[in-house]
């Protein structure tokens, strides 16, 4: 939509061509710039009807300026090549909003942004837009975790080979891993809970003070003698503009104290990195020569524009590149926490996409990791074949700590490490080879029983350990 001061057409929307983590998810409608703009207006209606209980506003002209707070009756692309103005978007909403509350009422007009100061509503519209998302992105972690808690018991008992630094190590089984996964996404979510019950309202006025507030609440009561009145009315209108955000209610103005703005970056971090642990995890399980687990397939996913065969890892691939890009964006939000003076030149105003883009990405990569969990296809099969590849090797630990009795811990140690590479070289089991060992003649017994030399019984306490994560993610389903 072409407009006066700028004769060039609006520009495509950002509809996720190059994120397609978020693409097409419920995160796209809750971030997109309408929704940005229609917390802005959330918050100059909900500061209004703060006054309006204060008796600062009749209710009135409370209800008159709601009525024309609705993003859809504004022109998105205009308000945003004013904002260039002021360096901010909230300097054009409040005069086309006060033009649009004035065509209807000329006097409800003077008590719109009454007192405020841009950074208050843009602040408050940011708080609000992310409480929102963090409740989406809470919603999806629990079903994750009901899932991967439901994958932990199915598979308490699955052997699988554990894997260190790439190489086969000792055997585990899936329900472990799964409920590894399952106890990240649970501290997850407790992060996401914690700080999206703390998001506060952003109250301070042009420099901090509120004097603007105070200004007019003076103005009104017609008394300016009392000293105890500029506490208590800040109090008063602090605790009703946070009741009516749904927000917290801070101590202090944080214009340049930017802890809300330090804590999304942190949780949405976490949250990323914690996905993106599943996605790594499951990606090289999920290899040709591996198949020990397959991401759910729908028609046309995962395929390859050149290899008709293929069927790629797409949903943990949206995972990953979400988990590698968070990182990056929250260490630029707590680089803005350098904020001079009463009101930052560039550090506030370089948060915005930073932290619109980490919101967008988390919470697109949670719902894609729902999308992962809910169809996993598991191979207990493969799993089996795959631990026994290296045989009884395996189980060498569990060998050494068999012979240390009778030939101490380190000659154990040795003997085994020298077994084992034969055992490699000439392709035998471990248990031929340790058995014409002439040192171990009198052990010879031992060392040829199923159960040493059985992967599969030598699971430590994998079952145990699977048990106290199931316990821990029903006490936490209560609280």
């Amino acid at each position: 939509m072409a407009t006066d001061r700028d004769p060039r057409p609006s520009p495509a929307p950002d509809t996720g061509l190059l994120s397609p983590v978020r693409a097409g998810t419920p995160a796209e409608e809750l971030l997109d710039d309408r929704a940005w703009l229609q917390a802005m207006l959330d918050a100059e209606v909900a500061l209004v009807r703060a006054q309006a209980r204060l008796g600062q506003v009749p209710g009135s002209v409370a209800d008159t300026i709601a009525e024309a707070a609705v993003a859809d009756r504004f022109d998105l692309y205009e308000l945003s090549v004013r904002s260039r103005d002021a360096a901010n978007p909230v300097v054009a909403l409040v005069r086309a909003l006060t033009d649009a509350v004035a065509k209807v009422d000329p006097d409800a007009a003077e008590f719109v942004h009454r007192g405020s100061t841009s950074q208050d509503i843009f602040d408050t519209g940011a708080m609000l837009v992310s409480a929102r998302c963090l409740r989406m992105i809470g919603t999806d972690l629990r079903r994750l975790a009901a899932r991967l808690a439901a994958l932990a018991e199915a598979h308490r008992d699955t052997p699988m080979p554990g894997r260190t630094l790439t190489q086969h190590a000792v055997p585990t089984t899936f329900g472990l891993k799964a409920a590894c996964w399952l106890q990240l996404v649970l501290d997850a979510l407790r992060r996401v809970t914690r700080v999206r019950d703390g998001l506060p309202i952003q109250l301070g006025g042009a420099a901090g003070t509120l004097a603007g507030y105070l200004s007019y609440a003076e103005q009104d009561r017609g008394d300016t003698d009392d000293p105890g009145f500029a506490a208590d009315h800040i109090g008063r209108l602090m605790a009703a503009f946070a009741e009516e955000t749904g927000l917290a209610e801070p101590t202090l103005p944080w214009h340049t104290a930017r802890t809300p703005i330090a804590d999304l970056a942190a949780v949405l971090g976490f949250v990323t990195g914690a996905l993106g642990k599943i996605a790594v995890d499951v990606q090289p399980l999920a290899r040709t020569e591996t198949a020990e687990v397959a991401e759910p397939a729908a028609a046309g996913r995962g395929a390859s524009s050149a290899m008709p065969h293929k069927r790629n890892p797409v949903l943990t691939t949206l995972m990953r590149t979400a988990a590698l890009q968070v990182p990056l964006l929250a260490a630029g939000l707590m680089q803005s926490m350098l904020a001079e003076d009463e009101r930052p030149a560039g550090a506030w105003h370089a948060e915005w996409l930073p932290l619109r883009e980490c919101l967008r990405l988390t919470a697109g990569a949670t719902h894609t990791a729902v999308e992962l969990a809910d169809g996993l296809v598991v191979s207990p099969e493969r799993m089996r074949a795959n631990l026994d590849i290296t045989g009884s090797l395996v189980v060498s630990e569990r060998i050494a700590a068999a012979l240390t009795p009778a030939l101490g811990r380190a000659r154990a140690r040795e003997l085994l490490t020298e077994a084992s590479a034969t055992a490699v070289r000439l392709g035998q089991p471990l248990g031929r080879v340790l058995a014409a060992a002439p040192e171990l003649a009198a052990h010879r017994g031992e060392l040829t029983t199923a159960e040493l030399l059985d992967p599969v019984r030598y699971l430590g306490a994998a079952g145990p350990l699977v048990d106290r994560a199931l316990a821990n993610y029903r006490e936490e389903r209560q609280t």
